[in-house]
């Protein structure tokens, strides 16, 4: 006989789920169990919900495709929606199996029963509870068929315990996803009219555009007809490097963004959303559209982008080629780590088909610049501005592509949110290299804190925006989780540590002292 634990991990790999990232408790010691009934499926222990979560994002941006997570009840979903709130931004499909307890223990408001339903509804996916062993394998199939939905998005399957275990459990066949909507041909022959007009126009891209089809495609459209192609602030994937051609992404920054746009006339989005301001600032506008711009939607999120950038394209470009970038890494600096040359060490010494996990945040400022030219590589952002997504995401990616060295560029506040992710790095052996940008600071909220016009001069103010005191030791940390680490203070010991840690296998991190931007 089948439990509907095994149902369940059938079905999700009969599916094309083969990895789950968990951190499981005692209601989900079945579906523990049973992932020694289906060898398809491999699992990855996490020490905390948060990198569980970040890494089936970090996967599913890689692969493609879904994995599932594995969480405990109501609080370990909890630990979890940061980088669901991440993934969610980056519309990642995610499988999100959440354990509760046996139907008819919750009657008992035990300590750790919750409501789990509004912390998954929280995600604006999909959500189901099984409500029998019978319906468990059709349920983790539509879970999945959800996920792939366009956009992407999460899927959450609550299972109670005695559902788990229950005889009686059927696998269900795989159900196809809706496909992409098709742009509509009216919208796409008038947006190449507007383009034609001469009128300044900005064309901004996002979602599944951000490879090397949209890209070439949004490329083509600005060569022909004058207009300006950008990318979205925070791309869930970003190819880039040489032989790609190099669209300009939109400032964080309100003034970055209101400068980048100014004179617009029209405003055309394929796969994403009109701009805002991340935060409101006094006396500033949020809308971040020019007064007067028209703004046109040539694709939307659950359209297939690519396919109306294509045809549109056609229209307006039919004889123009895309302009890719060349290569061009820069030199290799000398002297103590600054936030300007710590990044050329990297432009200059990134490998081929690297995979770039990016929360350097105001540390890495200059990191475009200094590897546009570099080997061509995909750049993985923090979609959601939820800190402690690079080191789960990394994790992710690493096991998606096994193939690829992983680079993890980390702030080191950020990284303090979910360290113990280099414990997993060590525990699968990824390869995965990790620069810590050790400033000692919160340096963004230092920028932050005069940008919304409060003073600066406080001494309670300094102290919660300072890392120091005591300083962390990102290396003794690493060396404690199992994964060997080095410090930097000069480029050239970061030149150095880098390459050593790209030639040997498996996990590394370097302690890199940058001082802070702000």
């Amino acid at each position: 006989m089948t439990n509907g634990a095994q149902a369940l991990i059938t079905t999700l790999a009969d599916s094309g789920v083969d990895v789950c990232f968990g951190n499981p408790g005692t209601s989900e010691m079945h579906f523990v169990a049973a992932l020694d009934a289906v060898p398809e499926m491999r699992g990855v222990l996490c020490l905390f919900e948060g990198v569980v979560t970040g890494a089936a994002d970090g996967y599913a941006r890689m692969a493609g495709r879904p994995a599932a997570t594995l969480l405990h009840l109501g609080p370990g979903m909890g630990n979890g929606l940061a980088n669901l709130h991440n993934a969610r931004r980056a519309h990642t499909p995610v499988v999100t199996v959440i354990g509760d307890h046996a139907t008819y223990h919750q009657k008992y408001d035990a300590p750790l029963q919750s409501e789990i339903e509004p912390l998954a509804e929280w995600t604006h996916g999909w959500v189901r509870r099984s409500a029998s062993v019978a319906d468990v394998g059709r349920d983790a199939a539509d879970a999945v068929a959800a996920a792939c939905a366009t956009p992407g998005q999460i899927a959450t399957l609550i299972l109670p315990a005695d559902i788990s275990w229950d005889e009686g459990g059927e696998p269900a066949g795989a159900v196809a996803p809706a496909p992409a909507a098709a742009a509509d041909a009216a919208v796409v022959a008038d947006i190449a009219e507007v383009l034609r007009s001469g009128e300044s126009a900005v064309l901004l891209i996002g979602g599944a555009a951000t490879g090397i089809e949209g890209l070439s495609a949004a490329d083509r459209i600005a060569a022909a007809t004058g207009a300006r192609s950008m990318v979205e602030t925070f791309p869930a994937r970003l190819t880039r490097g040489a032989g790609v051609p190099n669209l300009e992404r939109l400032g964080y920054l309100a003034e970055q963004a209101t400068y980048q746009l100014q004179g617009t006339k029209h405003l055309i989005l394929a796969g994403t959303q009109a701009p805002v301001s991340f935060f409101a600032y006094p006396g500033k506008p949020s809308d971040l559209v020019p007064e007067g711009t028209t703004v046109h939607t040539l694709a939307g999120l659950g359209d297939d982008v690519c396919a109306a950038l294509g045809r549109l394209a056609d229209l307006v470009a039919h004889d123009t080629e895309p302009r890719p970038q060349a290569a061009a890494a820069p030199a290799l600096p000398t002297g103590p780590l600054t936030p300007q040359n710590w990044v050329e060490v990297i432009g200059a010494l990134l490998p081929e088909n690297a995979i770039i996990s990016d929360e350097s945040n105001t540390s890495g400022l200059l990191l475009p610049m200094a590897t546009a030219g570099s080997p061509r590589h995909d750049v993985l952002t923090l979609t959601g501005g939820a800190i402690g997504q690079g080191l789960p995401v990394a994790v992710g990616a690493a096991i998606a592509r096994p193939d690829r060295p992983v680079i993890a560029l980390q702030a080191d506040g950020s990284a303090a949110y979910t360290i113990s992710a280099l414990w997993t790095m060590a525990r699968e052996n990824l390869d995965i290299t990790t620069v810590i940008l050790n400033n000692n600071a919160y340096a963004i909220l230092r920028m932050e804190l005069q940008r919304v016009g409060a003073a600066t001069d406080g001494p309670k103010a300094r102290n919660l925006l300072d890392l120091s005191r005591p300083d962390m030791d990102f290396a003794k940390i690493a060396e404690g989780f199992g994964v060997p680490a080095a410090r930097a203070t000069t480029a050239e010991e970061l030149a150095d540590q880098f390459r050593r840690a790209l030639a040997e296998p498996g996990p590394h991190l370097i302690d890199a002292q940058v001082p802070p931007l702000f």
